[in-house]
């Protein structure tokens, strides 16, 4: 019996093609005012037998090999646009459209599509983010200005502002539709008399949020029901955290940019070996993420109520994992400033 976690089974051995599945089932972090979410896999045509699909990519991601960008934002873009060219049920337009007015840039839109079904064209924003949640910071409890990246340079709360007043709105301007215009056919726009009239927007944000593991922090506002969760701590925290599971416990450190997909069974191992090795890492570039595995006490789930779901669904042929991210002791050095408040 094959099993999955996350939604990827084991059966999937390359990483890239592991990421990719992982995108495909991988709900969004939250909802962004009025602008529908990530691409459906109905949209996309992969309701069934994704898997076998995906084995129809390998000798295009084999190509890629060494040729994928490493930086995280790049390689998730890169991976929507192999999905959008090569799913049975859409077609990629275009990519990182530059948008230029008076020799002046203004941004650039992700992505431009379409599907089979509907010739009208979707401009698609994707952006892939790992947060910390903070007990003490910025605003209250809830405030997406609570939750930062593991740099301490970024927040949900500024990436939503960016998101909802830059990036989305961009599409809609006159310079963006005219660049835009230039890459449908007369199938793209049908009997639309405007490109404004026509044209849809998505955003796309899937990516893990982390909460503290020894406090109780509710979800940040605007959070989907079913986002991915995980737990932070400080490395000093780290044998307490062990404690709440058996001595079997195993663990895979991820290495960027594959933070997506949970790593294989094969890539785990002893979990004192392994974290000591994570630890050296800490030390030297900052917040790590590693996943744990214990074969024996898989189903002790933590005890928050906001972790619940998460355990439930573990259950069946999911392998029970948990997603860690450890940071260094004096982590964070700095916390975002909340996005100035528009009127």
């Amino acid at each position: 019996m094959t099993t999955s976690a996350e939604g990827v089974s084991d059966g999937i051995h390359h990483a890239v093609l592991r990421d990719m599945a992982w995108l495909i089932v991988t709900p969004d972090l939250v909802t962004l005012g009025d602008y529908p979410g990530r691409p459906t896999r109905s949209a996309l045509g992969l309701a069934e037998e994704q898997h076998k699909w995906l084995d129809t990519l390998l000798p295009r991601v084999q190509a890629l090999d060494g040729k994928l960008a490493t930086r995280m934002g790049h390689y998730h873009e890169r991976l929507w646009q192999l999905l959008l060219d090569n799913a049975p049920n859409t077609r990629l337009l275009a990519n990182n459209l530059r948008i230029t007015q008076c020799r002046n840039t203004l941004g650039e839109l992700d992505m431009l599509y379409r599907t089979r079904d509907l010739p009208s064209p979707i401009h698609l924003e994707v952006a892939i983010k790992f947060y910390l949640g903070l007990t003490e910071g910025p605003e209250e409890a809830t405030s997406q200005s609570r939750w930062i990246g593991p740099g301490g340079l970024d927040s949900l709360a500024l990436k939503c502002s960016h998101l909802l007043h830059h990036q989305l709105p961009l599409s809609r301007t006159r310079a963006a539709q005219a660049n835009i215009a230039h890459w449908l056919t007369p199938r793209d726009t049908g009997e639309a008399t405007t490109l404004s009239n026509l044209l849809t927007q998505q955003l796309a944000m899937p990516g893990v949020l982390f909460y503290p593991w020894q406090a109780n922090l509710p979800p940040p506002v605007g959070a989907t029901a079913e986002h991915r969760r995980g737990w932070w701590c400080h490395q000093h925290a780290w044998p307490s955290v062990a404690e709440r599971y058996s001595t079997a416990l195993q663990v895979a450190w991820l290495a960027k940019p594959h933070w997506l997909a949970p790593p294989s069974l094969d890539a785990f191992g002893n979990a004192n070996e392994r974290m000591e090795a994570v630890m050296a890492q800490v030390n030297r570039y900052g917040p790590q993420q590693v996943m744990l595995y214990d074969p024996k006490g898989g189903e002790n789930c933590w005890e928050e109520n906001y972790w619940e779901k998460s355990c439930q669904e573990n259950s069946g042929q999911e392998r029970p994992l948990t997603r860690l991210m450890v940071v260094p002791n004096d982590w964070p050095r700095q916390v975002p400033l909340p996005p100035k408040r528009r009127g």
